[in-house]
């Protein structure tokens, strides 16, 4: 069996098939080191991380490029590939320890990938929306809301899978 030598995102167990489709990916990589200018999370080694050594390293690196991450660039264009719909009685008894439940499990998130943020919180008549920058973290925090509050939790993805809607109600 021959071994795949691209980058990371193409699978042998699909037929050497892109994988990922996430356009604010560069199919090259970046050159290194970079740091984002918006969060200062740091890309090196071909992953992006929020390490403090790592980024005080980065930070004093005189040829350290300038560079704004994946995760900001969805941020500022609006660019969500997760969604989440919360409702029901017990959620407005509740919000503000659903709302930092959700804010601790995006640090937890974080910390393994810088990439994977909150986009927006906003509340709604009857419901409360949440968007992320990647599907995995919608999943992610729809399933520790309902280990920790229960209800309903409905999790559907795109046939592409490119879009993660999570529905969660009590």
């Amino acid at each position: 069996m021959q071994k795949n030598s691209e980058k990371f995102g193409i699978s042998d167990k699909r037929g050497r098939v892109q994988t990922s489709s996430d356009p604010f990916h560069p199919e090259k990589g970046m050159k290194e080191p970079a740091i984002c200018s918006g969060c200062g999370a740091v890309y090196i080694h071909k992953r992006w991380t929020l390490d403090p050594d790592q980024v005080a390293a980065v930070k004093k690196n005189p040829e350290a490029h300038k560079v704004e991450c994946p995760a900001c660039q969805k941020i500022a264009q609006n660019y969500a590939e997760g969604h989440m719909i919360l409702k029901g009685d017990y959620l407005w008894a509740h919000e503000e320890e659903i709302c930092a439940l959700l804010k601790t499990q995006e640090r937890k998130a974080m910390n393994k990938n810088p990439l994977e943020r909150i986009i927006r919180i906003e509340r709604g008549p009857d419901s409360l929306l949440v968007e992320t920058t990647e599907k995995k973290l919608a999943e992610h925090l729809g399933r520790a809301l309902h280990n920790a509050h229960q209800g309903e939790l409905d999790v559907s993805w795109d046939n592409d899978h490119t879009l993660c809607r999570v529905s969660w109600k009590r």
